[in-house]
Order: structure tokens, then C-alpha cells, then sequence
């Protein structure tokens, strides 16, 4: 997106990319179906980003979601609005999209190298490259630095710039996994049995947060849509207390009194776990749940008056002992503070030099908020370096 707005403004551009094609996390993020943004309206959609809301809103309201599908759709890439408000391109995949970007990049004149991997400056302020053919050094007008988080860092983002921006005296807030999974001491026959289902229909709710979604069981702890909307308190609880208490509602939509009525029927001859499917619709994957925390807290569940387990249904209680490690995130927390860079987004440390995307410090959740931003801050950083080219 810089690129795009610096050529279409006359400048000369080349793109230095570490990796072997260009758009790597794009696709990734395409895997699922490119949630390119949201259409909520703007006031709730800047909401989404928390501390970073006011710092963020002048470059996201200079690109707001609707410029970004009419962007798309002058692809060939027509959008459409998911039932749950989110946006995406009918081929509901990146690599057509990716494919259409870089053709009319190619055609603006926008040259890529890739294999290129930028490792700082030299004492003359080039930038410095690892390359196939050896160390190279380039000088620049003006350059941005669009280098991404420290999640899935065999795409390329790997945090390898903290270093050389700190070494700068660039304040960088600590690199933290957002959207991500975290860790629980299962036992091993849950393990065994239930890794990979997923828990669908349940609320989660920590404090005062709670969401609706679904979570899925790992081997080493859970993740999934839930858990992501939770995972900035979640983490930061995990990190101040080595722990976080997370409550599952396996029947949200039942009311305790619904849910006792039930439980109270007769069970007859059928096993426990089978009561418990038929009468509450509990799956499997719940069930094992359900048995899980109540052998680890000497609970037993088929004992338990009908208002207890009515109310233990509603409220599991699942210890989150540790956050999943940030190459497995979605994406990533912390990064330069906005206070380094002016409102064109140029560090005020390195006259010339921009910054972009991830590695800012905001975070936000799933949804088609971190492709906005990552697009905005983008086309923010572009205009910003065309007007320093300017002078």
C-alpha cells in the first residue's frame, strides 16, 4: 500500500522484501477467507483498538473500510458483508487480489527485490541488505519501514528490526502474542481424546468480559475465535499472575432454571455422560470438559444437586497457566510507540524514515481490524514520505 501511493505520486519506488515472493502473511491471512474489514459503523469500528483508538483514527478515517473495498473491487476483486458484519472478497481467497495488486504495482513502475533482508544502516544512513549475491547497501530520498509483528515469522515477520531501532534509542514496547491460544495442563486421556474438537455454542467471560464463540481443544491448551476476542486481558492477567481463571459456558443459552428443570429429570438407565447428551445437548468434546475440571477440583459430577451442575455448566472453570509462544499468534502486541513518530508517521529520531503496520504498538481483534489498520497506516505512510520527498 505504500508503494502503491508513492508511485501513483511520482516517486521512484522499490519494495525490499526478505522473503522469495511478495504478499506471504497476506496469503496466510487469506487461508481463512481474506477478512479484508468490518462494516460496523466507524465510531464502533475505531473502538476495536483500544489505547490505540485516538493514535490510530485520523489514518483509518483517511481510508476507511469502504475505501478499502472500493479499493478492492477496482481490483476485480468485488466485496460482500458476511452475516456476521465482516467483509470479503467474493473469491473469499487472497491470491487473486495479491495476484491484481502486484500486476498494476508492475505496471506503475514499482520494482520488487526480493531475497532481500534488511538488517540496519550503514554509517552514512543507507540501508543495509543481505542478499543471495552478498551485502548490498542502497541509498534513499526516504524509506518505510513496513517489517510486521513477531507472529509467523517464517513468513518474514520475525521482531529482528527491535534490535536495530532500539540500538536508535526508538522506544519499542515489549512484542507480545495477540489473538492467540493459551496453554492449559490438560490431563492426558483429555488430551488424547479431544484434541482438535472444537467447543461451539459456549460463552467465555473472564472478569467482566464475556463474548460468545467457540474455542478449540489443542494438545497443549486452547484457542479459537473466543479465546481471541479475551486474549489481551487474558494475556496481561497470565503475565501479572502466572494464571488466568477463564469461565466456560457450555449452554449459554439456556437460563439456570431451564437448565436445573432438565437436569432434574429422571436418568434412568443411561450412563451419565449419556443423561447429559440427550438432556442438554451437551457434545462429547463438552462432556470431556465437564469431567476434566471436575476430576482435577474431586468434584463428583453425577452427586451433584441439579442447581450445582446446572450452575458448573454454565460457569467451567478452565486455568489458563501460560500464553501460546508468539510465532504461533495471530498477531502481535507492542511495538514502536506512537510517541516516536510524527503524524505522517516519519520517526522523529530518523528524518526520512517512516513506519508502518504491525509494528506499531496497537493490537485488535480478529475481524478485518488488523488488515484496515495495516492497509491505513500503509497509505498514512506513503502520503507521509511523498510530502517529505516534496520538500
Amino acid at each position: 500500500m505504500v508503494a502503491e501511493v508513492l508511485s501513483r505520486g511520482g516517486a521512484a519506488v522499490t519494495v525490499y522484501d526478505a522473503m522469495p515472493s511478495a504478499g506471504r502473511k497476506f496469503l496466510m491471512a487469506g487461508r481463512g477467507g481474506l477478512n479484508l474489514t468490518h462494516s460496523e459503523p466507524l465510531p464502533e469500528f475505531l473502538r476495536r483498538y483500544g489505547a490505540a483508538e485516538a493514535r490510530l483514527a485520523p489514518s483509518i478515517s483517511a481510508f476507511m473500510p469502504t475505501a478499502l473495498r472500493d479499493w478492492s473491487e477496482a481490483l476485480g476483486q468485488p466485496t460482500f458483508v458476511g452475516s456476521s458484519g465482516r467483509v470479503f472478497p467474493q473469491a473469499f481467497k487472497a491470491s487473486p487480489l495479491l495476484r491484481a495488486w502486484l500486476r498494476r504495482l508492475d505496471e506503475s513502475g514499482v520494482q520488487f527485490a526480493f531475497r532481500h533482508r534488511w538488517i540496519g544502516w550503514d554509517s552514512e544512513d543507507r540501508l543495509n541488505f543481505q542478499t543471495p549475491n552478498g551485502p548490498q547497501v542502497m541509498a534513499s530520498s526516504a524509506s518505510v519501514l513496513a517489517l510486521g509483528g513477531a507472529s509467523w515469522p517464517r513468513l518474514g515477520s520475525d521482531g529482528a528490526w527491535v534490535d536495530v531501532l532500539a540500538a536508535k534509542r526508538v522506544h519499542i514496547a515489549p512484542l507480545r502474542p495477540a489473538n492467540s491460544g493459551f496453554t492449559v495442563a490438560w490431563s492426558e486421556i483429555f488430551k488424547d481424546r479431544f484434541e482438535g474438537q472444537a467447543l461451539k455454542g459456549i460463552a467465555l467471560s473472564f472478569g467482566a468480559h464475556s463474548v460468545r464463540g467457540e474455542a478449540m481443544v489443542t494438545r497443549g491448551g486452547i484457542e479459537g475465535g473466543g479465546i481471541y476476542a479475551l486474549s489481551s486481558v487474558l494475556r496481561e492477567a497470565v503475565i501479572a499472575d502466572g494464571k488466568a481463571a477463564l469461565n466456560v459456558a457450555l449452554r449459554p443459552d439456556l437460563g439456570v432454571d431451564e437448565l436445573t428443570t432438565k437436569l432434574a429429570a429422571s436418568r434412568g438407565k443411561q450412563s451419565f455422560s449419556n443423561f447429559l447428551r440427550k438432556a442438554v445437548h451437551l457434545s462429547p468434546v463438552a462432556i470431556g470438559l465437564l469431567l476434566e475440571v471436575a476430576i482435577a477440583e474431586g468434584i463428583q459430577l453425577a452427586s451433584l444437586p441439579s442447581e450445582k451442575l446446572a450452575a458448573l455448566i454454565n460457569a467451567v472453570p478452565v486455568t489458563l497457566n501460560g500464553v501460546a509462544p508468539i510465532g504461533r499468534a495471530i498477531s502481535t502486541a507492542g511495538g514502536i510507540s506512537f510517541d516516536e513518530i510524527d503524524d505522517a508517521f516519519m520517526l522523529k529520531r530518523m528524518p526520512g524514515t517512516f513506519v508502518a503496520g504491525e509494528m506499531l504498538d496497537w493490537e485488535a481483534p480478529t475481524g478485518g481490524y488488523l488488515l484496515q489498520a495495516s492497509f491505513a497506516t500503509g497509505a498514512a505512510a506513503g502520503e507521509g514520505a511523498l510530502r517529505w520527498l516534496s520538500r
